[in-house]
């Protein structure tokens, strides 16, 4: 149970916090130029599970590249993960591309104005449909990202699990009575900068927070408590081979598959373990490996070669349900004709879009 506050402490609440926006908000963050929807949702979308340091160069480049939702609407998927490359998660640049041509041949290209429509775009969820109604429309709906879970539950010292799907409608009707009507996007993006700043996960300042006066968990010293998460589940460890295979032509390199994951990426043949060994954890030699390995270069790509593990430590990259482990192995060979995939030089690869693994496997070789 929530022990909430009176009208008047709300009032006192929302014109504390946007004083301290209109001073000190991150109004150069190159989204917040204007309220253009368009520009609200390519960033909201890059700012899911990326800090926003990071994001802003991503940012700008994307909206060179596509600058309007039309542009976005019509782009080869080639360049569309191309533009995409080092964030992430490229279902959700897939689902962009999906929402924008809803947008275009749904909605005659003119953005729908109300969460509710929104959320019925591909790839948006309550929290980005909210932040897009808020900022680009002034619909006073509470944006509900894990920024506004530790601000409010610290606030209110609330112990309701943030991992419970049920949990977030606590939080959405909780912010829809402390959201300032008037000003509902500043409202949202000021939670975001205080969640980010001094109420942050750790190292937070709430000594120095302009709504310290407000806070339950810091009247108290109970901060580090909320919000209440259970942990999720660690992620499934997966051995992988790299096969950086060299000949006078180039790199054997190949684009993988259009499902899946990493679908439509280009890398070096990539094999799991559980491609050789029914149980992961038989009793191997490196040697049968690699032995192994050069047995399914011989039959799927037909080229012959000798593979050499490369030294140091295998390159490791976690994905959200997998952690992979990916040992490189070597060879320089003659050019040979393939039957699969494709020799090119490394200096013609800066064009295709890489996932993450391939970057690392690049600095490792």
């Amino acid at each position: 149970m929530i022990d909430m506050w009176d009208e008047d402490k709300i009032h006192d609440f929302r014109a504390t916090l946007l004083n301290w926006y209109d001073e000190a908000g991150r109004a150069d963050l190159p989204w917040r130029e204007n309220h253009d929807p368009y520009r609200v949702w390519v960033s909201e979308i890059m700012l899911q599970q990326t800090q926003v340091q990071t994001v802003i160069p991503y940012f700008n480049r994307f909206m060179s590249m596509f600058p309007t939702l039309n542009d976005l609407a019509s782009a080869p998927e080639q360049a569309l993960l191309k533009a995409w490359e080092g964030l992430g998660y490229y279902s959700r640049v897939r689902n962009m591309q999906k929402a924008a041509i809803q947008v275009r041949d749904d909605y005659q290209g003119v953005w729908p104005d109300h969460m509710a429509a929104l959320e019925k775009l591909t790839g948006i969820g309550p929290y980005t449909a909210a932040a897009i109604a808020s900022i680009a429309f002034n619909e006073p709906v509470p944006a509900i990202d894990g920024n506004a879970f530790r601000v409010f539950a610290r606030l209110f010292k609330i112990d309701a699990d943030i991992a419970q799907p049920k949990t977030r409608k606590v939080f959405f009707e909780l912010g829809l009575q402390l959201i300032d009507p008037a000003r509902p996007g500043d409202f949202n993006q000021a939670i975001m900068d205080l969640g980010s700043s001094y109420m942050s996960a750790k190292n937070f300042d709430s000594e120095h927070s302009p709504v310290k006066q407000f806070n339950a968990a810091y009247a108290d010293g109970t901060e580090e408590f909320y919000p209440v998460k259970t942990k999720a589940p660690k992620p499934k460890p997966i051995t992988y081979f790299a096969l950086a295979v060299k000949s006078p032509a180039g790199y054997l390199w190949e684009q993988r598959p259009a499902d899946g994951l990493l679908a439509n990426f280009w890398t070096m043949p990539l094999y799991a373990l559980t491609d050789f060994v029914n149980d992961p954890d038989a009793d191997w030699t490196i040697a049968e490996m690699i032995a192994a390995t050069e047995q399914r270069l011989l039959t799927d790509y037909g080229v012959k070669a000798t593979l050499t593990k490369l030294a140091g430590r295998p390159v490791t990259h976690v994905y959200t349900h997998q952690k992979w482990t990916v040992t490189v192995l070597t060879a320089e060979v003659t050019e040979q004709d393939l039957t699969r995939g494709t020799w090119r030089p490394k200096t013609a690869l800066a064009a295709d879009p890489q996932p993450k693994i391939q970057e690392k496997i690049w600095a490792k070789i």
